[in-house]
């Protein structure tokens, strides 16, 4: 009896029995991603419209929040305009509350403001001046909505300027061309109160003028001159003439002082008053005397009556 002819293949162990399971359902899982493709979510568009809404909210609320407030800085005014139409009330300096897109405020400055002008005017006896005068005014703050109301901005073209103008000639043709120079300082007080009379009606205030030139013609200039050489001279010659009568009266009284002297002394003269004199006169004689007796023919013994 043959022995039985055993398989002459390898039995398989457990360990090579794991990879090959794992190769082949690795293969099967790749397989089935190829067979069949990934699919890709779409956008939720509710999810879109709440984020855009809630985005355009907070731009809004941030440009309401903004438009809310307004600051009117230091030096200012703010005039507020609801919907074009100017408003009673008057904005102080600082932060305000104001009606987002319906009010609007505008700043106006209320410092003290410079105007200088240069004007050409007549005075009473028909002497052109050329004037430079400098001007300090300012707003008023209470009533600036008036004025924005009724001139705007441009309130110095329209106002300030003109007004200037119209001061200065009304004053110059009060007054001499030679009393401009003399009484300046009376000119500058009327000039002022013409001037702040007429920009207290468009609620502007007038705080000072300085009239800093007047300036006349050439031939003015020269007459003036001649007429200052002419006064100076004519009181030269006036003090000389007062002098005169002064050292005049002064002779005079030294004059009638030494005749009143004079008889006064005669008034005072008496026989004894004589007679003291003359004895006087010897003694001074006797004192000067050196003991010669003169050598004189003829005459008179010296010294008659004077005792040894």
């Amino acid at each position: 009896m043959e022995p039985t002819e055993r398989s002459s293949s390898p039995k398989p162990n457990a360990h090579s029995t794991v990879l090959n399971n794992v190769a082949y359902r690795t293969i099967e899982r790749s397989q089935h991603t190829v067979s069949e493709p990934k699919t890709v979510s779409s956008p939720n568009p509710k999810l879109i419209s709440k984020g855009i809404t809630g985005l355009v909210v907070v731009i809004v609320i941030a440009l309401l929040a903004f438009q809310s407030f307004t600051i009117v800085e230091a030096g200012h005014r703010g005039v507020v305009l609801q919907l074009g139409a100017v408003q009673p009330k008057v904005m102080e300096e600082g932060l305000h509350f104001k009606i987002p897109f319906i009010q609007t405020v505008i700043p106006i400055e209320v410092r003290v403001q410079k105007a200088e002008s240069n004007q050409v005017s007549a005075s009473r006896d028909l002497q052109t001046v050329s004037t430079t005068l400098a001007v300090n005014y300012h707003l008023d703050g209470a009533t600036i909505n008036n004025l924005y109301q009724n001139v705007g901005l441009e309130y110095r073209g329209r106002i300030v300027d003109p007004a200037i103008g119209e001061s200065l000639k009304a004053v110059t043709a009060q007054y001499t061309a030679e009393d401009l120079i003399s009484k300046r300082s009376e000119v500058s007080a009327k000039v002022k109160e013409v001037l702040a009379a007429k920009l207290s009606l468009y609620n502007m205030i007038l705080d000072d003028i300085n009239i800093t030139e007047f300036k006349f013609s050439e031939e003015f200039d020269r007459a003036i001159e001649q007429k200052q050489i002419a006064e100076q001279q004519a009181l030269k010659s006036k003090l000389d003439l007062e002098r005169i009568k002064i050292e005049k009266e002064q002779e005079i009284t030294r004059a009638q002082a030494q005749a009143e002297a004079l008889r006064l002394q005669k008034q005072e003269v008496t026989p004894e008053l004589i007679e003291l004199r003359e004895i006087e006169a010897q003694l001074k004689a006797i004192e000067k005397w050196d003991g010669k007796l003169p050598n004189v023919t003829g005459g008179a013994t010296p010294f008659i009556n004077v005792q040894p």
